[in-house]
């Protein structure tokens, strides 16, 4: 394949480590400034130039768009996409993801658990807002801040008048306030996501005092393992925002994971050092997997086979397979073999033996279709009630 790598950096961590990976992998791989394309868009024909040439055909690209160069990136990630090149994040994702206040508004659809947040215009309206979030101290925050630039801790509403203030003054900036978690103060996790599975994590914790445990704000990363939980909410975050790659930031809140962001373009470098985790090389992986092996339709596949198919098998409470594990379901024994079960918005492929089957659960089975016709659910009887005859419409010929 052939792998274009967006990125302004060709040293950075992030890039090199991405370009290593698929050159390991036998791959071609270019690391192109998204600020030197040239968009050509013609009707049926879209074109993009790279330093003045024609840029040659691309299989994948990964975008690593900083934050100030968000609008042209995007547009140059568009403009592959208009091209038919797969991008692994796409650029509407990605720009959802860079505007805070945007991402919280779409993640608080869902069921994802993320604090108040509170976006005001006029000072006069932020005591009351405070007060709604229970008081200070609260978290300010830029809208477009990262690496934990522009975040600040007012301990008083006073000060958080000042620094709202100060920031939308004639500089006018947009702020946001957020409930501040007290029980997480200095710590968070950092997931990193890749398709439809954590492929490492850390915990990051902030240096002394400080309250932002960024990694470039001093803070140091410990390799954490995740519980279900977790998992499920970073993978869920990721897919709601529309991300194949992306890194979830979550506060250990009392009642579990706060969600506070979701990066399209998380660094490397951090996440590799602490866990040890190949994360470039997941990503290269994932590309693989989305290029040289495309979509087929699965069910036209498998029923081939005389005697053999795919069926979904919703689970109930009432369902045999509830709360048991793949492995006790009895199923494998019975000729089915469960691909994939789909759980809310979340899909886990191949799912281990010991993966407990829950309420609310499809499972997606091959078999025997004598077999998968039993797993079915009975259908619903539903009551008829005889009705007279209605009396004939009237003819307007």
């Amino acid at each position: 394949m052939k792998i274009a790598i967006l990125s302004r950096g060709p040293r950075l961590y992030s890039t090199r480590r991405l370009k290593e990976a698929a050159e390991m992998r036998g791959h071609e791989a270019k690391v192109l400034n998204p600020l030197s394309c040239t968009i050509e868009v013609e009707t049926g024909a879209p074109r993009l130039y790279y330093k003045n040439k024609k840029l040659t055909e691309y299989d994948a690209v990964i975008p690593r768009i900083g934050a100030s160069i968000t609008f042209f990136g995007t547009a140059v990630i568009r403009q592959f996409e208009q091209m038919g090149v797969f991008c692994v994040n796409p650029s509407h994702a990605i720009s959802v993801s860079r505007d805070k206040l945007r991402a919280l508004q779409v993640l608080s659809r869902h069921r994802v658990d993320i604090p108040t947040t509170l976006f005001v215009r006029h000072t006069q309206e932020l005591i009351p807002g405070i007060e709604r979030m229970g008081g200070p101290p609260v978290v300010v925050k830029l809208l477009e801040g990262t690496q934990g630039i522009g975040v600040i801790l007012a301990d008083s509403t006073k000060v958080a008048e000042a620094i709202i203030e100060t920031l939308s003054g004639p500089a006018k900036m947009s702020v946001l306030l957020q409930r501040f978690v007290k029980e997480s103060k200095g710590r968070d996790i950092r997931a990193f996501v890749v398709g439809s599975r954590v492929v490492a994590a850390m915990r990051r914790v902030a240096d002394g005092d400080e309250f932002r445990s960024n990694i470039h704000r001093g803070g140091n990363a410990e390799v954490v393992e995740l519980d279900e939980t977790y998992r499920r909410a970073a993978v869920h975050a990721a897919q709601i925002m529309g991300l194949r790659v992306a890194g979830v930031d979550m506060l250990e809140g009392k009642n579990g994971p706060v969600l506070m962001e979701v990066n399209s373009s998380p660094g490397l470098e951090g996440i590799e050092a602490s866990t040890g985790v190949d994360v470039a090389g997941e990503i290269i992986s994932l590309i693989e997997e989305e290029v040289l092996f495309p979509e087929i339709d699965l069910r036209q596949r498998l029923t081939l086979e005389s005697g053999y198919g795919v069926m979904e098998v919703p689970v109930s409470e009432a369902s045999e397979l509830c709360h048991k594990t793949v492995r006790s379901s009895g199923l494998r024994d019975r000729d089915v073999i469960v691909l994939t079960i789909q759980r809310g918005s979340i899909s886990i492929p191949n799912p281990r033996n010991d993966r407990e089957i829950l309420p609310g659960d499809v499972l997606l089975c091959f078999g025997k279709t004598l077999t998968l016709r039993g797993l079915a659910p009975p259908k619903r009887k539903t009551k008829t009630k005889a009705r007279k005859a209605a009396p004939p419409e009237a003819s307007g010929e």
